[in-house]
C-alpha cells in the first residue's frame, strides 16, 4: 500500500514538474507563426477568459489557459486595458500579458495645421474614425473646459496629437487648449520694451493676423513690428485677413472693395486698434514674431508675386510699391 502511495506521489510530482516546465516554456516562447504581425483589439470590460480565447483565436497565444493561470498567479486579471494591440513574432505570452496590462496600444495621429480656423480643427477632428465624438456645439466646448473668453478662436495650439482609438475629441481639445495657454504665458514673459500691448489675450489676437499676412519665417517679426508701430501711432492695421474673417461664409475667395468698407467688427480698415478676437490658430513662431518684433520705423508691406512682401517707411513708397507689384 505504502509502495502504492510513493508511486503515486513520484508521477504526481513529474507530473507537475512537467506542467511547470511547460507553462515555464510557453511564457517565454515567442510567437511561431508565419504572420509577422497580428493587431487585436481588446473590447471595454472584457473578462480574462475571453481575452485569451480571442488572443488564442488571432494566433498570438498557443495554450490560453496557461496564458489565464499566468495572470492570475500575477494577479493581474482586473488590470487588463482596452483597446487596440499590434503584436509582432517576436512577443511572448509573458511579454503580451505585461503589454496588456501596461495599456500598449496602438497610437493614431492627427495634425492640427496652424492658419487653420477652430471650425477646421473641430471637422478634423470629426472625420477621424478612431476619434470618439462628444462636442456638439461650441458652447458646449466652452463648458467643458471652462473657457472665460467669449471667443473660442486661436484659443487651441496647433499640433500632431498622439492618441488611442476611442479617445474623445474633448479629451484632445482640452490638450491643446492647455497646451495655448502655456505657450501663451512663457512666451508673453519674454516680450520686448518695444510691445505696448496689455494683456497675452492681445497678443494672441496680433499673432494671428501674423499668421495670415505671411507663411515665411523670415517675415513674422518685421510684419509684426509694422502692426505693432501702427498701433502705437493709432493707426488702423489695414489688413486684409480680419476682413475676411469678418465676412464669414459671405465670403467666396474674392475681396472686394466693397468689403474693405462694410463695417464690422473685424473690419481693421474701418476701425482702430485690434479686432475682438483671434482670427485663426496661431504657432508658436508667430507668438514670438509679436513678443520679439523688429521695430524698423516701416508702417506699410505689399505683397509681391513670389509670397514675399515689400515694406515701406511712408505712404509714397508704399503707393508705388502697390504700383508695381499689384497694380504692375
Amino acid at each position: 500500500m505504502l509502495k502504492s502511495l510513493s508511486i503515486l506521489a513520484v508521477l504526481s510530482l513529474t507530473l507537475s514538474l512537467l506542467l511547470a516546465y511547460d507553462a515555464h516554456s510557453y511564457l517565454r516562447a515567442p510567437i511561431a507563426a508565419k504572420k509577422t504581425q497580428f493587431e487585436v483589439e481588446i473590447e471595454r470590460g472584457a473578462s480574462l477568459t475571453r481575452i485569451s480565447q480571442q488572443l488564442h483565436m488571432a494566433g498570438v497565444i498557443p495554450q490560453p489557459l496557461y496564458f489565464q493561470l499566468w495572470a492570475r498567479i500575477k494577479k493581474q486579471t482586473s488590470q487588463l486595458k482596452p483597446g487596440e494591440y499590434i503584436f509582432n513574432e517576436t512577443y511572448t505570452p509573458r511579454r503580451i500579458l505585461d503589454a496588456i496590462v501596461a495599456g500598449q496600444v496602438k497610437k493614431y495621429q492627427i495634425t492640427i495645421v496652424e492658419g487653420k480656423r477652430l471650425q477646421d480643427f473641430l471637422a478634423h477632428l470629426q472625420a477621424h474614425p478612431k476619434i470618439t465624438q462628444t462636442v456638439t456645439d461650441l458652447e458646449q466646448l466652452k463648458t467643458k473646459l471652462n473657457i472665460p473668453q467669449q471667443h473660442l478662436e486661436g484659443l487651441f495650439f496647433p499640433d500632431t496629437y498622439t492618441f488611442a482609438a476611442g479617445t474623445t475629441d474633448i479629451e484632445l481639445l482640452r490638450q491643446s487648449y492647455q497646451l495655448m495657454q502655456t505657450h501663451l504665458a512663457s512666451t508673453w514673459q519674454t516680450r520686448s520694451s518695444e510691445v505696448h500691448l496689455k494683456t497675452p489675450y492681445e497678443a494672441l489676437i496680433l499673432a494671428s493676423i501674423v499668421e495670415k499676412e505671411t507663411s515665411l519665417a523670415s517675415e513674422r517679426a518685421r510684419i509684426a513690428g509694422v502692426f505693432l508701430a501702427r498701433l502705437t501711432k493709432g493707426m488702423r492695421l489695414q489688413t486684409d485677413p480680419t476682413v475676411i474673417y469678418g465676412l464669414g461664409d459671405e465670403f467666396d475667395g474674392n475681396l472686394q472693395r466693397k468689403h474693405l468698407r462694410q463695417d464690422n467688427p473685424y473690419n481693421t480698415y474701418v476701425r482702430h486698434g485690434l479686432p475682438p478676437s483671434p482670427i485663426a490658430l496661431v504657432s508658436k513662431a508667430a507668438l514670438a514674431a509679436v513678443m520679439q518684433p523688429e521695430i524698423t520705423g516701416e508702417l506699410y508691406f505689399v505683397a509681391k508675386q513670389d509670397g514675399s512682401h515689400y515694406f515701406s517707411k511712408t505712404y509714397r513708397e508704399h503707393t508705388e510699391a502697390v504700383r508695381k507689384y499689384q497694380l504692375n
